[in-house]
């Protein structure tokens, strides 16, 4: 399920400040090059329970944003969720965490962006909340905001561009 996605300099320049341009601290860990979609976000802290339910049902084109308060202690997503996350339909996932299992999910059809990568797991103890604003990166992302996300960084909108 690939999609095109527009290149998030022409975003950036054809759009101005009708588009948030995220601080570039995230690193490229899928397939894709490029992914968009509608935002779907949740909160957790080294605890990936709630990250695994989101993967294990429809992405219907999504982008899962997690908001892992930037820990760098622990993976909240890996190879088995990448699967998930391939085989349900989510364009791409944005971890402002840990991920693990490079290697894994550059075999699945999926755009992947994290801190960076660690290799212990975390814990599953259904910590987290679901569709609730997130702000790191420099920015509030929303439930329902379009991400695009390409090798030059991630830009949000408000609506579909």
């Amino acid at each position: 399920m690939t999609t095109e996605s527009p290149a998030t300099t022409d975003l950036s320049d054809d759009h101005g400040d009708a588009v948030r341009v995220l601080d570039p601290i995230f690193a490229d860990f899928g397939s894709r090059d490029a992914f968009h979609g509608p935002v779907k976000t949740l909160k957790c802290f080294e605890d990936n329970a709630k990250v695994r339910e989101a993967v294990e049902g429809p992405g219907n084109g999504q982008v899962l944003v997690v908001d892992g308060g930037g820990s760098e202690r622990c993976a909240l997503f890996g190879g088995n969720l990448a699967e998930l996350a391939e085989k349900n339909g989510w364009a791409g996932v944005v971890v402002y965490g840990c991920i693990r299992d490079v290697a894994e999910i550059e075999t699945f059809d999926i755009g992947m962006k994290a801190l960076a990568t660690h290799p212990k797991k975390s814990v599953k103890a259904d910590g987290g909340k679901y569709d609730v604003p997130v702000t790191f990166a420099g920015h509030t992302i929303r439930p329902g905001d379009w991400l695009y996300a390409d090798r030059d960084g991630i830009v949000i909108a408000d609506k579909e561009l």
